[in-house]
């Protein structure tokens, strides 16, 4: 994690079994105590957490992150195929690691003022995955409430004791002992970790010197946190956060990125345009006309302002006087799919599904890595034209794109949509009963799944997926 993002773990006393009333009642109360006591954990944001993050998803900005990672991938020894890249919507600076994943915040992409910067940021958060450090917290942790709840059992048993033999004293140092001990788990932890910081630093180093890019962008970041924690600088114990302090990062790294024969290596221009459309892209749909504007009146990229404004029309003014806007981009630029999937949004706002679809098929045929999203919206297109050879193309489509993405909820809601016009009803409630699951709305996918599997011979692909559905466990939290 770069920017200090945290996620608290509580520990529990779960194991403790009270044999005595007076056992339990004491238990009790010290159990109010130890849930005060919290370990905080960078680098793995716990299932429940990832549940309620917003994820964004955009054709786009994910290709441009892909860019961006690939390389680095390939100098740490890591496979692309088998590492996603996932935008999240937040306007704050930040990226994490969980599982295969890297998740990088919008607001990382929209402050960055350089694609460097960014890449810095991709190059750490690989690091903890080349460095197998999300296994390694999860094997601290497990050490940490170990001596959590050591220390709380011996606190406990002996409070109970002097209790028993009336020794208030003795009540005290047994709960001494325990928060003792959790603050002994709580500060190992947190050294650990920013240890794991300071590692994942000096290897995404090496990394860029590896892809012959530059750490200067590190730098940057780092003194970007430092500056935003300025005021509060001489209040912040380095002892209690899971981070080392930016100032500390910049000084364990600025010698060795320095050293960098390409430490003042600059960004391809082409890869700047991209980063200042992405950015365009972001501050015009999150936050609103003012901050397009004014990210149009600053950049240099005369494209970029122009994306910014273009889009603005859409969202908040006319969609057909956005259309002139896209088309003069698109003279411009006539080669970038992007520009068409963007007039294939603008015309569905606008009314016009065969104009939409017609865009969509342009950029489609352009995006050479096949983007499940584009072809998705296609398909969308295709079912609000509504005849039935459009709606049997859409169904056709979608299919692809589902197989390309097969985690896409709403690609499996334009199916659904597509299939209920054409009168299958099974198919459409399977494809409903994806949409739900995929959305983590498990009760209603089941729901769903069982409606289908009435309609399907026992023991098809469609019967047989839908009691997939049906027999899924729902995780506890989501009950």
């Amino acid at each position: 994690m770069i920017g200090g993002q945290i996620a608290l773990a509580h520990l529990t006393v779960s194991a403790l079994k009270a044999q005595t009333t007076e056992f339990c009642q004491l238990a009790r109360k010290l159990a109010m105590w130890i849930a005060t006591a919290t370990l905080v954990i960078a680098a793995v944001l716990p299932a429940s957490a990832q549940s309620r993050t917003p994820i964004v998803r955009d054709a786009e900005i994910e290709k441009l992150l892909v860019d961006y990672a690939r390389p680095l991938l390939k100098a740490a020894g890591l496979r692309s195929d088998r590492t996603d890249v996932v935008l999240v919507n937040s306007p704050s600076f930040n990226a994490f690691v969980s599982g295969t994943k890297i998740f990088v915040n919008t607001g990382t992409i929209a402050l960055a003022e350089t694609p460097n910067e960014v890449i810095g940021v991709l190059a750490h958060e690989i690091a903890h995955l080349a460095g197998g450090h999300q296994d390694r917290l999860r094997q601290q942790l497990d050490r940490a409430q170990t001596i959590a709840t050591v220390t709380t059992i011996l606190g406990v048993s002996a409070a109970v004791a002097a209790g028993r033999s009336g020794n208030s004293a003795g009540v005290g140092a047994g709960s001494g002992i325990m928060m003792g001990g959790q603050e002994a788990a709580r500060r190992g932890l947190l050294t650990y970790q920013r240890s794991e910081e300071l590692t994942a630093d000096r290897a995404a180093v090496d990394y860029l010197n590896k892809t012959r890019q530059s750490a200067k962008g590190m730098l940057t970041t780092f003194a970007r946190l430092d500056r935003g924690i300025s005021l509060i600088n001489d209040r912040i114990n380095p002892y209690k956060i899971s981070h080392p302090l930016p100032r500390e990062r910049i000084t364990a790294l600025e010698t060795a990125a320095r050293k960098s024969p390409y430490f003042d290596k600059t960004d391809p221009a082409s890869l700047v345009e991209r980063h200042e459309m992405a950015r365009a892209k972001i501050l015009a749909y999150s936050n609103g006309p003012s901050a397009a504007e004014g990210f149009a009146r600053k950049t240099k990229s005369s494209k970029a302002a122009q994306y910014a404004r273009t889009i603005t029309k859409f969202l908040h003014g006319s969609p057909r006087a956005a259309l002139p806007m896209i088309d003069k981009l698109i003279a411009r630029d006539p080669s970038n799919p992007y520009l068409y999937e963007i007039k294939g949004e603008i015309q569905l706002k606008a009314g016009n599904a065969r104009g939409a679809a017609d865009a969509f098929d342009k950029a489609a045929r352009l995006e050479k890595g096949g983007s499940s999203l584009i072809q998705s919206a296609l398909g969308h297109a295709l079912v609000l034209q509504g005849d039935p050879q459009s709606l049997r193309r859409a169904v056709g489509e979608l299919e692809v794109a589902l197989s390309l993405d097969p985690v896409n909820a709403e690609g499996y809601r334009f199916l659904a949509m597509a299939y209920g016009r054409l009168g299958d009803v099974g198919s459409a409630d399977l494809a409903t009963a994806e949409q739900n699951f995929h959305s983590g709305r498990y009760k209603e996918a089941k729901v769903f799944a069982a409606r289908a599997k009435r309609r399907f011979p026992p023991n098809t692909p469609q019967w047989l997926r839908a009691d997939d559905i049906q027999r899924f466990e729902i995780p506890r939290n989501r009950r």
